[in-house]
């Protein structure tokens, strides 16, 4: 794909609000529906983790959609990965509020990082990294021999995220999952990603 210099580039804040705004506002808005359950005023759902589920899923996909469309109304584009994650959150989280079964949106964090992992695996199969495809101006000066260590890296990571989410969906209670998925995961992906400078460092990484 060929760069696109005049495309309107977001800055570092509005980034971060797009991608952790509808997470935090889906760990207050469970809260929220837990709270509100316990006080008898949600008294069409099951139980308070039911409550929490839907009432949070609601507030997510709506603010996955918002920030989705904040991302088009100011580049005029959306990155594949976003509209994947998009669609997803849409999906999972609609089942989850129509069948008010919590498991929908904790099996969502799976179906995205095993995607992710096998695009990035199956771009270091054909010889085409995938991140390099779709990152490239972001990491001015990565030599093809970086772009394929990181995105050996990122694929392996995915893996991982993946097998943390299943063991956590299935041995923790809802709440004590809320906080892995928000605060854990979130860590450990800022973590990660600065365990990363030294190879870019190493690989040819421009910065000004």
């Amino acid at each position: 794909m060929p760069p696109t210099p005049d495309r309107p580039q977001l800055s570092t804040t509005a980034r971060m609000a797009i991608n952790f705004g509808p997470l935090l506002l889906f760990f207050g808005a469970s809260k929220l529906g837990k709270a509100l359950h316990e006080r008898g005023q949600l008294p069409g759902l099951a139980d308070a983790e039911v409550a929490s589920a839907v009432v949070g899923t609601a507030v997510f996909v709506v603010a996955t959609l918002i920030a989705a469309l904040w991302h088009w109304g100011k580049t005029r584009h959306l990155p594949a990965a976003m509209i994947f994650t998009t669609v997803i959150v849409v999906l999972f989280g609609g089942l989850t509020i129509w069948l008010q079964d919590k498991a929908f949106i904790q099996l969502k964090p799976t179906i995205i990082y095993g995607v992710f992992a096998l695009l990035l695996f199956g771009g270091l199969a054909s010889g085409r990294p995938t991140l390099q495809l779709v990152m490239e101006d972001a990491l001015p000066g990565l030599t093809d021999t970086g772009w394929r260590l990181l995105t050996r890296n990122w694929a392996i990571f995915f893996i991982a995220l993946l097998i943390a989410n299943e063991t956590a969906r299935r041995m923790l209670g809802y709440d004590d999952w809320l906080s892995f998925k928000v605060w854990g995961v979130t860590v450990a992906i800022f973590v990660f990603t600065l365990a990363q400078g030294p190879l870019l460092a190493k690989h040819g990484l421009k910065l000004d």
